[in-house]
């Protein structure tokens, strides 16, 4: 399993970001979280297998159709134990 935690910039809150992210991530069957930032962005944690948590950052560089996605930053990182379910924050 793979985990990236991933920080989206541009007009991503407000415009139902996380739970479009939410939807994706289950979708995908995906395990996370995902939450606004105090400074505008949006932050998310993915964990799955490596394609699907692929699919889910290219996912991420788009948005909902209301989102303008300005930037994408990822960092790979251990998945912590018991991480079950894809939830908003």
């Amino acid at each position: 399993m793979k985990c990236a935690r991933v920080l989206i910039s541009g007009r991503v809150q407000g415009v139902f970001f996380r739970a479009s992210a939410r939807e994706e991530a289950q979708r995908l069957s995906l395990s996370g979280w995902v939450r606004n930032l105090p400074d505008g962005r949006v932050e998310a944690l993915l964990a799955g297998p490596q394609d699907k948590v692929n699919a889910m950052i290219a996912w991420c560089h788009q948005g909902p159709p209301s989102a303008n996605v300005t930037g994408v930053e990822v960092s790979w990182e251990e998945a912590p134990p018991g991480l079950k379910g894809f939830r908003v924050r």
